[in-house]
């Protein structure tokens, strides 16, 4: 087996195609260890690109790339470990204003996540912000503050899913950055090394982020949606315009000042539908709560009664941080 095999038998549309699980282990492996070069990575993607992925090679991309790095295993802090992710786009600063939400309902939140390489910052840029903030903490310091504080977000940098890295980089740099199957494997990846069985996507389409259209997030949701079953983790999705910016403010530390006045109640209305729509699936995922009134009434709550934010002080200071006047 070599590499040049395994690109020349992708370049065959159909069934005879179709990557095996040694040979996309082989490819991953020999690419974390530079023993495959970019070139021939690219050449790869591109006809993963050109000629898509049975669910089957996507689902043994994901395992492997997911264990590409350290694999947490955070089962003893919780039967419900919760995470979420987005798509991007300019403005988007619901991660940061959702998750200390969720974790002040009891529910433990273990995030990773990446700089941003388009046209927007990452969740992790945002935080950088602050000053002092650092958010390549040690995994062990990330796993106590799951279970201390019930939220850590952290750098990929920490060893986690690391060939999702260079995946991400890659598709970006070779004009592949909106392909449904590559997108996929890059999110679904990260949740096997984070751990996290209960999931919920953003799917951001529009002017502002890398899906067109509404029916490329839903082909991606649904897609996320099986990828969890087969994984045996839990997953919903809402898809949002990004046809215009998210919330007031553009900008990391400017979209840092926003989520501070959101958790302290000031929140704007496309934003607030996001975060009590998102929170309101996380509840169903964990709990089994359907009825949406009585979830969005519980968002509210913690958000009005400080304890939103109180969970999101906690963890910036948890992450040695200088504190801000917030």
């Amino acid at each position: 087996m070599d590499i040049n095999s395994i690109i020349a038998k992708k370049r065959i549309v159909g069934p005879k195609g179709e990557l095996d699980k040694d040979e996309i282990k082989y490819f991953v492996g020999k690419w974390m260890k530079g023993e495959i070069k970019d070139s021939q990575a690219a050449a790869l993607i591109s006809y993963i690109y050109t000629n898509g992925l049975t669910e089957d090679e996507i689902i043994r991309f994901v395992v492997e790339v997911g264990n590409s790095g350290d694999v947490l295993d955070l089962s003893e802090i919780s039967d419900n470990i919760v995470d979420k992710h987005s798509t991007g786009g300019v403005g988007d600063k619901v991660t940061l204003i959702l998750l200390p939400v969720i974790a002040a309902l009891g529910l433990p939140v273990a995030k990773i996540s990446s700089r941003g390489l388009g046209i927007s910052g990452g969740t992790i840029d945002k935080l950088a912000s602050i000053p002092g903030f650092n958010p390549n903490i040690s995994i062990q310091e990330f796993k106590e503050n799951v279970e201390k504080i019930g939220i850590s977000i952290v750098s990929q940098e920490l060893n986690l899913a690391p060939a999702e890295n260079k995946l991400y980089k890659l598709r970006n740099e070779i004009g592949c950055r909106d392909s449904i199957v590559l997108i996929a494997i890059s999110l679904m990846s990260l949740k096997v090394a984070t751990g996290s069985n209960k999931v919920v996507f953003d799917l951001s389409c529009g002017k502002g982020t890398y899906l067109d259209d509404r029916d490329s997030a839903r082909r991606l949701g649904k897609l996320l949606v099986r990828i969890g079953k087969a994984l045996g983790k839990e997953v919903g999705y809402i898809i949002t315009l990004m046809d215009e910016p998210v919330g007031r403010c553009v900008g990391n530390i400017l979209e840092i000042q926003e989520t501070i006045k959101a958790l302290n109640g000031n929140m704007s209305k496309d934003v607030e539908d996001t975060v009590v729509t998102l929170a309101s699936i996380v509840l169903n995922l964990a709990y089994g709560e359907k009825d949406f009134a009585t979830n969005a009434a519980r968002v509210i709550s913690v958000i009005k009664s400080g304890q939103a934010m109180a969970k999101f002080k906690a963890m910036v200071i948890a992450e040695r941080t200088v504190m801000l006047n917030i």
